[in-house]
């Protein structure tokens, strides 16, 4: 008689269909995906002022590019 192992994954160690094993394989990918989104964000969101000001003039090596140099008096607002 032949028997079958068959040990499905606990349903502690799940969170609705995703387990370690699918977070191991898509995770690498995901986490590219996201980098990518971010960068994009990043770049198309880096003409407001908002952004310039509070986020890319934090940046420690390129935050004198983002740095507002023009004179309060050149500004029209």
């Amino acid at each position: 008689m032949s028997s079958v192992a068959f040990n499905p994954v606990p349903n502690n160690y799940r969170i609705g269909r995703v387990t370690p094993q699918s977070l191991k394989r898509w995770g690498p990918s995901l986490a590219l995906w996201g980098i990518g989104a971010g960068l994009y964000a990043t770049y198309f969101l880096s003409v407001t002022p908002l952004v310039k000001r509070e986020l890319l003039t934090k940046i420690p090596i390129v935050g004198n590019y983002y740095a507002d140099k023009i004179p309060a008096e050149d500004k029209p607002f």
